[in-house]
């Protein structure tokens, strides 16, 4: 189980946080733009929906702009989320409604929030990949993501983000079932995600994809 702060909701056993996905319409529509409300730069954990029965997340802001919503279900995975470049509009994955997203709670997160660097990160990985799966891969210090020996093959590129503690991700799926071949997203370095070493959130434009790495 990862040991997470009070403010998170309590976690799922290590084997059943894989890669989730959401089903949803395709994104190309006006329904993927949304409102949501703004919060400066920092990252925090924040409530949205029924004042009754509330659905946790995490919020990600960088000073130019970017931002990233990511809403999870009662195990921690994550099932919605929103998601801003500098510049650009709200974008909801899976598509919404477009009604506004309005946050009933939010809270600081302890400690820093520093840009994380890439070579970091660098190190080999396994990562829960459902149905009892994995798939090891490694991470250079360049940021280059090279597929290791399972059936399920993991690659593709991480580089600087804006956002606290993140780095932009590009991930490519080969053999990994119903897996969408390409995604794009933010690989995420909280401390509260101990066992495992970052959280990957990446998107099709039409489901939002969870991965949580474990160091080897």
């Amino acid at each position: 189980m990862r040991s997470h702060s009070s403010l998170i909701v309590t976690a799922a056993a290590l084997l059943g946080l894989g890669l989730s996905g959401c089903g949803g319409s395709s994104s190309s529509d006006d329904s993927s733009s949304v409102a949501v409300d703004d919060l400066p730069a920092g990252r925090y954990v924040v409530a949205v929906g029924d004042a009754s029965a509330p659905t946790a997340g995490k919020y990600y802001a960088a000073g130019d702009g970017t931002r990233l919503l990511v809403l999870s279900d009662g195990d921690d995975r994550a099932t919605q989320t929103y998601r801003r470049a500098a510049g650009q509009s709200w974008q909801a994955v899976p598509a919404t409604s477009g009604a506004p997203v309005t946050l009933l709670s939010h809270s600081v997160l302890p400690g820093p929030s520093p840009t994380l660097a890439v070579a970091s990160i660098a190190g080999n990985y396994i990562a829960p990949v459902g149905n009892g799966k994995f798939a090891r891969f490694a991470v250079g210090a360049d940021g280059q993501i090279t597929a290791g020996a399972t059936a399920c093959k993991l690659s593709g590129r991480l580089t600087p983000s804006a956002l606290p503690q993140a780095l932009n991700a590009k991930l490519t799926a080969t053999d990994c079932g119903d897996l969408p071949t390409t995604t794009e997203g933010s690989l995420i370095a909280d401390d509260d995600y101990a066992p495992a070493r970052f959280r990957l959130v990446s998107d099709d434009d039409r489901r939002t994809l969870e991965l949580w790495a474990y160091a080897e």
